[in-house]
């Protein structure tokens, strides 16, 4: 298979922005470095474990990602970020208390190096936090020019080739696009006005494609999947994508939803409940920003279901979301889910599933992937809404009046195949009707 793809090298050093130093971006930061130095492995990476069928299974052809396709290497990556706090990522890695002390101090001479740039926020969009290191501005326009400046002071400083960002903040408050949002003019006019509907994150995902740099929205706020962003990221030919990392109770959503789809088994109600004890819990215990995460997360279900397709498997579903604060589990996030299935004639069973995951831990390498995958967007002059990721996120970004993907295994397969697709390999379908075309012959022949 042939393609136009002229992929430029992943030379030099890529820096990563993230928008949010907390557990997570510290977490994936942490975890890069130690990897680095062979204390540690990128367990949970696509891109630095995984490996990819090319071909037909009789050839055993499967490298490994990172070998199949030109992505940058950890030793080419540079980090940095904003925070609202001002503590260094040593610092802040330390409060988080996501990984062993033991390891962080063998990493504090890197780490505590990264000191945070000061951040865009505003406590309408995050009521429940507050800190000292924020930018002030005459306009969110202002603001904006100062985030293109410090992208700009990042890349001389740090010597970056390239640059990719990565949001990794909070969950904002819950908003709907509106006029604002509808067009680039309306929303640069909108940031010179001080719009109240223009969130911090769409001011950094602006800034960000102002300047080239290919952008991945982490939380479920309303950002790069505005109309006047997609027309932006198209006209400076850059790559987004989004929007909520997919990790622990959704991951397992993505995981058996499709499976019950698959043998075509009725399910009348699916409950979720969580307590999580981090930062991002703090957030999402107001009412508003737990909304946000509540549409994010219900959207799964119906877009694997479809129950408007299959009314008597689905039409009746009952879906329930809950997240509680519980600081005693810090990043330990806990969540249950009761699903009420039913089959043959209508008999009724149940599954449970208790999930104690690690929610930085889960999200880490999800932001590695992100970052090298953008990258090589980016290199291979893919521009705008970048599909293909839809595996790493609960609400897949796609482009208007185009359903969003949320069966894993598809995501997955998709993926795949872009990654075939970029480097001139045969596509896979899993059809395999030729092996034994083949092999039929054969015994036709003796």
């Amino acid at each position: 298979m042939k393609n136009d793809f002229n992929i430029a090298p992943a030379t030099g050093k890529l820096g990563i922005l993230t928008p949010g130093l907390g557990a997570v971006a510290t977490t994936f930061i942490a975890g890069v470095v130690a990897s680095r130095r062979g204390l540690g492995k990128p367990i949970g990476s696509l891109t630095q474990m995984g490996r990819i069928r090319l071909g037909k299974r009789t050839e055993s052809r499967q490298p490994l990602i990172r070998e199949f396709v030109p992505l940058a290497t950890l030793d080419q990556l540079v980090f940095g970020g904003w925070d609202i706090f001002t503590d260094n990522v040593y610092q802040a890695a330390t409060h988080a208390k996501v990984l062993d002390q033991q390891l962080l101090e063998s990493l504090k001479d890197e780490l505590e190096q990264i000191h945070p740039m000061s951040a865009v926020f505003d406590s309408r969009y995050v009521r429940n936090i507050n800190g000292p290191n924020v930018k002030t501005g005459a306009s969110k326009m202002a603001l904006a020019e100062q985030l293109m400046a410090d992208i700009q002071q990042f890349k001389a400083k740090n010597n970056c080739e390239r640059l990719v960002m990565v949001w990794c903040g909070s969950t904002e408050a819950y908003i709907e696009s509106s006029a604002v949002h509808a067009s680039l003019t309306a929303f640069e006019q909108g940031l010179h006005d001080n719009h109240p509907e223009i969130a911090p994150s769409q001011i950094y995902a602006y800034a960000a494609l102002k300047s080239r740099v290919p952008f991945a929205n982490g939380a479920p706020n309303l950002t790069c999947d505005i109309p006047a962003l997609l027309e932006l990221s198209v006209r400076e030919k850059t790559a987004i994508g989004g929007k909520d990392f997919k990790t622990g109770q959704t991951l397992l959503k993505t995981v058996v939803a499709p499976g019950l789809n698959a043998r075509a088994l009725g399910v009348k109600g699916w409950f979720s409940t969580n307590i999580l004890g981090n930062r991002d819990g703090e957030v999402l215990d107001a009412p508003e920003n737990f909304r946000t995460k509540e549409v994010s997360k219900g959207n799964v279900l119906d877009g694997i279901f479809n129950p408007e397709l299959q009314p008597d498997l689905y039409g009746d579903l009952y879906h329930k979301i809950r997240i509680n604060y519980y600081p005693p589990h810090g990043d330990n996030k806990e969540s249950w889910d009761n699903i009420d299935i039913f089959g043959w004639l209508g008999y009724q069973m149940q599954i449970k599933i208790n999930f104690l995951c690690r929610d930085s831990i889960l999200a880490a390498p999800i932001v590695l992937d992100l970052a090298l995958f953008l990258d090589l967007a980016q290199r291979s002059q893919l521009q705008g809404i970048q599909e293909w990721l839809s595996f790493y996120f609960k609400a897949p970004q796609s482009i208007p009046g185009l359903p969003p993907e949320h069966d894993i295994f598809k995501q997955l397969s998709k993926l795949e195949n872009t990654l075939r697709y970029l480097m001139g390999e045969d596509l896979i379908t899993h059809l395999g009707q030729d092996y034994y075309d083949d092999f039929h012959a054969q015994l036709e022949e003796n």
